[in-house]
């Protein structure tokens, strides 16, 4: 009988699961696109172009490799325009009584399939290195789920960056010699280019044409859609930007919003690379004297480590993680996210570059985009959709715990032992924006004075019966009640103008 093998647009790996499972001889693989998983985000006009172009040259290459395949374009008359349809009317035009797939990555997703008419067996996705299962056990011998202790452990089990039983360099991560600001640099190394080929030409009329509203440009299209231009990418980064990826990966430049970024997440996340072999590339770079331990490690950490880290939460805490709102954060999130009509120039840049590339690094999503929301109390849920819909890489599994847990502090803790959170000071330190802004970053509070000073302090006074206890935070209350109460009237005023400014949908 002939079985259904189903790769999904973030499956793109020739040694998955479901193609290891399957017969070449008697077995069809079907690949999709499908409008409702192109739709249910408002998903940047780059990353529909990624996805779907990947898609159709990963089919090209199953054909040539031998497969029998049955594709669906977007466009095509006979789409049933959702994954369970498409996989029900393959299966009825074929004859074939059950499909496999590797397990999506997103708990609607896999419920959707359960519920399929036809049996899908889901199999566990192995291309990471660490399983759900192994993750759980992790869980359970731990009273706090913190990244660090996770780290360690994956760092022991796989080997990378060890030196028998101690960590290479003499010690486990070097984050405090990796947050140098970064200066102009003409030249800085450019990331490479792709060619649109016919194949990409067409994917990107299609997503202009049916995708018309969506944010973001196609103009500055600019990615890997192939293995081979995966591997080229990843060359490129070990070869001229980890040297100095470390030392400055918390660094914004207005002018330069790559730096030494690897740029790799996107081909990571969708599987045309492997995190064992970026990691492994990494560390033989290391090994080969090539690149500081600093800046080995530090890309290391966040594949090895933020990454298996994410998803193992985003699985591990279920399906209602993503609803929870620990901070009762309730506002609409400001319409400059989309627009980019703000004088705040570090969120102007951010927005403006996420628009035109469907990128921005992550001190960019962390400590700007998601930092403002946070102190201006946000509606978790919506920060959430935003960081889904607007970067290349963003897929639930990995968005959704690095949103509601490290950024926005919406899961009480689970990731974070204390919010992320900063005032103008540490955008100044960390980048050149401040120096060309409407606002004083200097300025505490009162017109002109950078929204991110009295936001900080007004998140601070309004959340403290839930983080004036904590010891990670109580050198900031000190500093708090230090202050001479007009000082700090003035602040929460100053806070409340522009909160006020936000709900009536007013340029802040």
């Amino acid at each position: 009988m002939t079985r259904l093998i189903v790769v999904l647009g973030d499956q793109l790996s020739h040694d998955g699961a479901a193609l290891r499972a399957a017969d070449k001889a008697r077995d069809v693989v079907m690949m999709a696109e499908v409008r409702a998983e192109a739709s249910y985000a408002a998903h940047h006009k780059q990353k529909l172009a990624l996805v779907f172009a990947a898609m159709r040259r990963f089919g090209h290459e199953l054909t040539q490799a031998g497969w029998q395949l049955r594709y669906t374009k977007l466009t095509d008359p006979d789409n049933a325009g959702s994954l369970p349809g498409e996989i029900a009317r393959r299966a009825k035009e074929l004859g074939a009584d059950e499909a496999l797939v590797i397990a999506p990555g997103e708990w609607r997703l896999r419920a959707a399939f359960e519920a399929c008419p036809i049996q899908i067996r889901q199999l566990p996705d192995d291309r990471f290195f660490c399983s759900e299962g192994r993750f759980a056990d992790w869980a359970k011998g731990h009273k706090e789920l913190r990244m660090e202790w996770f780290y360690r452990e994956m760092r022991r089990e796989t080997g990378l960056l060890m030196e028998g039983d101690k960590p290479a360099g003499g010690q486990w991560n070097f984050d405090k010699d990796n947050r140098k600001p970064a200066q102009p640099d003409l030249f800085r190394t450019p990331a490479p280019t792709f060619r649109k080929d016919a194949l990409v030409q067409e994917v990107l009329e299609m997503v202009e044409a049916e995708f018309p509203d969506n944010f973001g440009t196609l103009e500055g299209f600019n990615w890997p859609v192939s293995r081979a231009q995966a591997l080229r990418a990843l060359d490129h980064f070990i070869t001229h930007n980890l040297r100095d990826f470390g030392p400055y990966q918390d660094a914004m430049l207005g002018d330069d919003p790559l730096l030494y970024h690897a740029l790799l997440s996107a081909p990571l996340n969708i599987g045309l690379l492997s995190p064992h072999e970026v990691c492994a590339a990494a560390e033989s770079a290391y090994h080969a004297g090539n690149v500081p331990i600093q800046s080995a490690e530090g890309f290391v950490r966040q594949v090895l480590g933020w990454r298996e880290y994410m998803r193992g939460i985003y699985f591990h805490e279920g399906p209602d993680y993503t609803a929870r709102n620990a901070l009762d954060h309730q506002r609409d999130l400001p319409c400059a996210y989309w627009s980019g009509e703000t004088d705040m120039a570090c969120l102007a840049a951010t927005v403006a570059q996420t628009r035109d590339l469907a990128y921005a690094h992550h001190i960019q999503r962390l400590m700007v985009a998601g930092n403002f929301a946070l102190l201006a109390g946000v509606d978790p849920a919506q920060v959430q959709d935003w960081f889904l819909a607007v970067y290349i890489d963003a897929f639930e599994w990995v968005e959704a715990p690095n949103t509601a847990g490290m950024s926005q502090f919406a899961d009480g803790g689970v990731v974070a032992s204390k919010p992320y959170m900063s005032s103008g000071a540490y955008i100044d330190k960390m980048s050149d924006y401040c120096a060309g802004c409407a606002y004083d970053v200097g300025a505490k509070s009162g017109q002109g004075a950078c929204p991110f000073n009295s936001l900080y302090w007004h998140f601070i006074d309004r959340h403290r019966a839930r983080f004036g206890g904590n010891p990670r935070m109580a050198l900031v209350y000190r500093n708090w009640d230090k202050q001479d109460a007009q000082a700090r009237q003035d602040k929460l005023d100053s806070a409340a103008t522009i909160l006020a400014k936000l709900d009536a949908g007013e340029r802040v």
